[in-house]
């Protein structure tokens, strides 16, 4: 134990002494390092005093040195500013010395317009002067010319007015005939080139019918049982057809007559199938009768769809397809109204391709134009209201009905398709051997012409030639100069189209001569 307490205290004791040196040791540590430091810190402050210093000197070299580079950059901006300066005042002398210059210039100027004013003034002046004189001698000439003429300023100036007119005449007639002679050859070359296209498309032949149809027989011994006993038959058969039987000399035959070219071809047929048959009595008749008008109908309609097909319009009402069929046994002047309507519906639908217009609607319109006639003797009122009427009633285009309307100049065509209507339809009407008329129609057609003609101031004598379709005209020389010929035709022409109606177109040729006459003796 108590060995174990004297290590114990050895230990103590080793360790206070290692105590105390590591004490020692860290004070002598300390102490040096401090001395250490010190010599480092005072050695640190004197290489600072130095850098220091050096900064200082190197900073008043660079002061001195930018110093110098600001006076320098001074005395120059300083140079440039006084010469910018300079250059300034010498444009300001200069803009100085041409606003004097302009100044003294406007002077002058100034005074010279005062003095052409002042020149103005008296010309002025002197010019009124002259005018009153002027004026002063015009009435002593005015008076002279009076006196020496024996006419007064009125009388004068009508006269004068009357010779300006006549001069304006002259050369407003002049140039009326030059510009229609440019305007008619062009436009008669465009027109003659159009219309021969159209034709050669659609050239139809016609035929000249009556208002009679001829029934062959087989032999002369039909006659009489046709008119049976008492002439029963006959009576039957006129009764049934609304037609004129006439059984004449004519060998082997009986004659139609009657206005209906419809009820016409419904007795020859119904006399065919009697004739064929053989047993010919009233009851008999009644039957064949309306056999051949069921016929007749079936055949209207076939020949009406067979139109409609031919020209290529589609949605027709079928009533209207009937009554296209029915103007088949429809004659004008001779002209079958079918082929006719055909013809102008080619004819206005080539004209509508050339220049422009609707085909479909020119086409439609020209088909149906006349189709009023199919049923005028039934419906009381002309052909032309009638046909727009029936048109109206199934539903067509009002741009057909108006074509309809103003085929005939009824109604002035405001459409282009109602005037290529108007055209084809005269075109189809006056061609050679397309129509016929009377005698009698056709010689007062001719009166008519020579006495519109004569009821003019200044004709002499008119002749109607070319089958009507030129009227001649002679004027007297003396009453008719050269300008007035133009407008006397001109009038004619538009009396013509007034008061009278034909087919085609008539030319109105009007003729002034002069003629001297002396005998040697």
């Amino acid at each position: 134990m108590l060995q174990f307490n004297l290590d114990l205290i050895d230990i103590i004791i080793i360790c206070v002494a290692l105590v105390v040196v590591l004490v020692l040791s860290v004070c002598i540590g300390y102490s040096y390092r401090k001395k250490v430091a010190e010599r480092k810190i005072m050695s640190a402050e004197e290489s600072a005093n130095k850098i220091v210093e050096e900064g200082r000197k190197q900073a008043e070299a660079i002061k001195k040195e930018k110093l110098l580079e600001a006076k320098e950059e001074n005395h120059r901006l300083r140079s440039e500013i006084d010469k910018e300066i300079k250059d300034r005042r010498n444009e300001i002398n200069k803009l100085e010395q041409r606003l004097q210059n302009k100044d003294e210039n406007l002077d002058r100027k100034q005074q010279s317009l005062e003095v052409r004013e002042e020149n103005l003034k008296k010309s002025i002046q002197s010019l009124d002067v002259r005018a009153k004189e002027i004026d002063v001698l015009i009435e002593k000439q005015n008076a002279e010319l009076e006196r020496v003429s024996g006419l007064s300023q009125a009388q004068a100036r009508e006269m004068l007015l009357e010779s300006l007119e006549k001069d304006i005449v002259h050369e407003s007639a002049q140039k009326i005939r030059e510009s229609e002679a440019l305007v008619k050859e062009e436009c008669s070359k465009k027109a003659r080139w159009i219309i021969s296209c159209a034709l050669q498309k659609a050239a139809v032949d016609f035929v000249s019918e009556s208002t009679s149809s001829v029934v062959e027989l087989p032999n002369d011994e039909m006659k009489g049982r046709i008119i049976g006993r008492e002439g029963r038959n006959i009576r039957a058969l006129e009764a049934a057809t609304g037609i004129d039987l006439i059984v004449d000399d004519t060998p082997e035959a009986v004659i139609l007559s009657g206005f209906d070219p419809v009820r016409r071809e419904v007795a020859r047929l119904a006399i065919e199938k009697l004739v064929v048959d053989g047993r010919i009595h009233p009851a008999r008749i009644e039957e064949m009768v309306e056999k051949a008008r069921r016929e007749m109908d079936t055949k209207i309609k076939d020949l009406g769809e067979q139109a409609v097909f031919e020209v290529g319009v589609h949605g027709i009402h079928p009533e209207l397809v009937k009554l296209i069929g029915r103007l088949n046994y429809r004659t004008s002047y001779g002209q079958n109204i079918l082929k006719h309507s055909l013809e102008v519906a080619f004819l206005s639908a080539t004209i509508a391709a050339e220049i422009g217009a609707d085909v479909r609607i020119a086409k439609r319109a020209g088909l149906l134009h006349d189709i009023g006639k199919a049923i005028d003797h039934e419906v009381e009122g002309p052909h032309v209201q009638i046909g727009a009427d029936v048109a109206k009633k199934y539903k067509e285009n009002n741009n057909i009905i108006h074509a309809i309307l103003a085929h005939h100049g009824d109604v002035e065509a405001t459409t282009v398709e109602a005037v290529i209507v108007q055209a084809a339809d005269a075109i189809s009407a006056s061609r050679p051997g397309a129509r016929r008329e009377s005698v009698e129609a056709y010689v007062k057609r001719l009166q008519q012409l020579e006495e519109i003609s004569d009821s003019f101031e200044g004709v002499e004598k008119s002749f109607a030639i070319q089958a009507g379709r030129e009227v001649r005209i002679i004027v007297k020389p003396e009453k008719i100069t050269d300008d007035q010929m133009l407008v006397l035709a001109r009038n004619i022409a538009n009396k013509i189209e007034s008061e009278l109606d034909y087919p085609g177109q008539i030319k109105v040729n009007v003729i002034r001569e002069n003629r001297a006459c002396e005998y040697a003796k």
